[in-house]
C-alpha cells in the first residue's frame, strides 16, 4: 500500500518509508492512501492470530510477505485484550503487555518492522510521551542492535510509576525530564525532524502514534472488540490526548468493523471539543491532570482524524470530563466491581454522558491502575497491590537527564551522546 503526506499530497511513500521516516515533508503526516474494506463478519470469526494477519496485511504488504507478517504478529502480540463486562457496558483492557498499557501494542510492532527494514545506517527513535509511550518504546527497543533512543518526557507531570518503567533502563535507552509541558517535548521533537542534516545524520524517526507501523497495530484491538461484543449499535468511548487511539478506531471503522461511533473523551484540555463546537483551532496552555497521558494541548493525529471524518461524512461527539468528575467515575467503576484509573474513567463518564436509548457502550482502558496508585487509592480509600513489573522498577535508580525546552540544547545533547556512542 501506498501512503501519502496529508500536507503534500503530491509525496508518495510505501509502509516501509514511510515507517522508516516518521514524518513527511513540513512535518506532514502520513495516511494510507485508500482503508481496505473488508468482510467484517469473516474476520470477526477468525482466530486472533489469523484476524490479526489479515487486517495488518493490506497495510504492510508488498514490504513484508505473509510469513515475515505472521513473524511480526508471533513476536509482538503475546498478550491479550479482553473485554470485561462493567454493569451494562463493557471495558476494554490494554494493559496486559509488558509495561501494563496499550503502546505495547503499537511499539512492539513497530519494533518489529523497523528490525527488518532500518539498514546499515544508524536509526535515533525520538520520541516525547505524556506517560506511556516512553516505556513501551523503550521496552520494545531495549538492546536492539544499531537503534538508539531517546525519549523525552514533561518532568514532574508523569507518573513515578511510569517514569520509573522507562528511566531505568540505560544501555541505548537514554531519557530527558524536560523543564515544560508534553507540548514542549512534542515541538522539541518536531524542531529535530525538521533539521534536514540532523536528521540525516543521525537516522531520526519518531516512535510516537504520528507512525504508521504504530497506528496500524493500534486497530487491531478495535476488531477484538467487535468480536467481543456482537453487537450492530456499538459505542465506543476512547480516551483521547494525541488522538492516536482514536484515530486507529476510525479507521478500524473505515475497514467495516460494526462500530455505529465513537465519542473522543478528553480531560480539560479540551482543543477538539472546543473546535468541534466553535470551529476555531485555539490551543491553550496545557494543564496538568490525573489522566496526565490526555495532558495535550495540541494532539499531533488531529488532522488524520480530520481527515477520516471528512472524507466517510462522518461526525464525532467529543465530551470533556473535568477532575472531579474523574474522581466520580473512578467511585462509580468501583461501585460496580471494577477498578480503574484515571484515564478509564474519563472515557467511562463521556460514555454515560454520550449513550443513547438502544446503544452499547463500550470504553477503552488504556493502562493498568497501578501505574496511576496515588490517584486510585486516594479516590478509593484503599492500597492497590502493585505488579510485578512496577515493583521492579520502583527499585531502580533513575538515569534521566534534566533538560530546558530550548531547541539549541536539544541539538548540542543529541549531536554530543551520538558522538560518544560513535
Amino acid at each position: 500500500m501506498e501512503y501519502f503526506n496529508l500536507k503534500r499530497p503530491e509525496e508518495r511513500v510505501s509502509f516501509a518509508e514511510a515507517a522508516r521516516r516518521g514524518l513527511g515533508s513540513d512535518q506532514g503526516l502520513f495516511h494510507p492512501m485508500a482503508i481496505p474494506r473488508l468482510d467484517a463478519s469473516a474476520v470477526l470469526d477468525m482466530s486472533r492470530f489469523d484476524r490479526y494477519r489479515t487486517l495488518l496485511e493490506p497495510f504492510v504488504a508488498p514490504d513484508f510477505s505473509g510469513t515475515t507478517i505472521d513473524e511480526m504478529v508471533a513476536a509482538a502480540f503475546t498478550f491479550d485484550s479482553p473485554t470485561v463486562p462493567v454493569g451494562d457496558a463493557y471495558a476494554l483492557e490494554l494493559f496486559h503487555g509488558p509495561t501494563l498499557a496499550f503502546k505495547d501494542y503499537g511499539a512492539r510492532f513497530m519494533a518489529q518492522c523497523l528490525a527488518r527494514i532500518r539498514g546499515d545506517g544508524p536509526m535515533t527513535i525520538l520520541t516525547a510521551t505524556s506517560g506511556d509511550t516512553g516505556a513501551a518504546v523503550a521496552h520494545a527497543f531495549k538492546d536492539a542492535p544499531g537503534i538508539r533512543v531517546v525519549v523525552l518526557y514533561p518532568q514532574g507531570r508523569i507518573s513515578h510509576a511510569q517514569e520509573q518503567l522507562f528511566c531505568t533502563l540505560g544501555g541505548n535507552i537514554e531519557t530527558l525530564a524536560v523543564h515544560g509541558s508534553f507540548d514542549d517535548c512534542q515541538a522539541l521533537v518536531k524542531t529535530a525532524f525538521d533539521n534536514q542534516a540532523l536528521s540525516s545524520r543521525l537516522g531520526l524517526n519518531s516512535a510516537n502514534s504520528i507512525n504508521v507501523s504504530r497506528l496500524v497495530a493500534q486497530i487491531l484491538y478495535f476488531w477484538d472488540l467487535c468480536a467481543a461484543v456482537r453487537t450492530e449499535n456499538l459505542v465506543v468511548s476512547v480516551p483521547s490526548g494525541n488522538f492516536g487511539d482514536l484515530t486507529a478506531g476510525l479507521m478500524a471503522k473505515s475497514m467495516g468493523a460494526p462500530i455505529a461511533r465513537f465519542v473522543a473523551a478528553t480531560n480539560v484540555n479540551d482543543t477538539v471539543p472546543r473546535y468541534l463546537q466553535t470551529g476555531t483551532w485555539e490551543p491553550r496552555p496545557t494543564v496538568s491532570t490525573a489522566s496526565n497521558a490526555m495532558d495535550v494541548s495540541r494532539p499531533n493525529n488531529w488532522p488524520r482524524v480530520e481527515y477520516l471524518l471528512s472524507d466517510n461524512g462522518w461526525t464525532l461527539d467529543a465530551r470533556v470530563v473535568d477532575e472531579a468528575d474523574t474522581v466520580a467515575a473512578i467511585r462509580s467503576l468501583d461501585a460496580l466491581g471494577y477498578t480503574g484509573e484515571p484515564h478509564c474513567a474519563v472515557a467511562y463518564k463521556a460514555l454515560r454522558r454520550s449513550l443513547r436509548p438502544g446503544e452499547t457502550g463500550a470504553f477503552l482502558c488504556t493502562a493498568h491502575p497501578a501505574k496511576f496508585a496515588e490517584s486510585v487509592e486516594s479516590a478509593l480509600g484503599r492500597k492497590l497491590p502493585v505488579p510485578a513489573a512496577i515493583a521492579e522498577a520502583l527499585g531502580k535508580k533513575n538515569l534521566s537527564a534534566e533538560m530546558e525546552p530550548d531547541a539549541r540544547a536539544f541539538k548540542e545533547y543529541l549531536l554530543s551522546s551520538w558522538k560518544r556512542e560513535k
